[in-house]
């Protein structure tokens, strides 16, 4: 079983996961929208700030995997991306799709008001 704590608010992450959880297989997953409900998160000590800037994904060992690390996670669990979650976990591919994703990420971050505020509200430290 896999966690996944995603920021319901973003439009583009919301479909995203929609879209996963579509096609994910029965049983295989727990989704939890930290946008909305952050109450999860305090026992994990992390901020929701810092969940809702990077995705985060912990697996059913205690591992927490976050950004790229998070979505090799989930694609790992999915039939046919499971091919992609191979190519992903290539060391320099992985170190790539990280810099991209960060990048991408921090700008996603910058422009949301409802991250904005979790900043502004304390909230930056678990």
């Amino acid at each position: 079983m896999l966690t996944v704590y995603y920021d319901g608010k973003c439009g583009l992450c919301r479909r995203e996961i929609e879209y996963y959880k579509n096609i994910a297989p029965a049983d295989s997953f727990v989704w939890l929208d930290i946008a909305n409900d952050p109450t999860s998160l305090a026992a994990l000590r992390i901020s929701q700030a810092d969940a809702l800037r990077r995705l985060h994904a912990r697996d059913a060992s205690g591992v927490m995997h976050v950004g790229a690390a998070a979505f090799v996670a989930i694609w790992q669990r999915l039939a046919y991306w499971r091919y992609l979650a191979l190519l992903m976990k290539l060391p320099l591919v992985l170190a790539l799709a990280s810099i991209i994703y960060n990048r991408f990420a921090d700008h996603r971050f910058a422009r949301l008001s409802h991250c904005q505020l979790a900043v502004t509200a304390g909230d930056n430290k678990p």
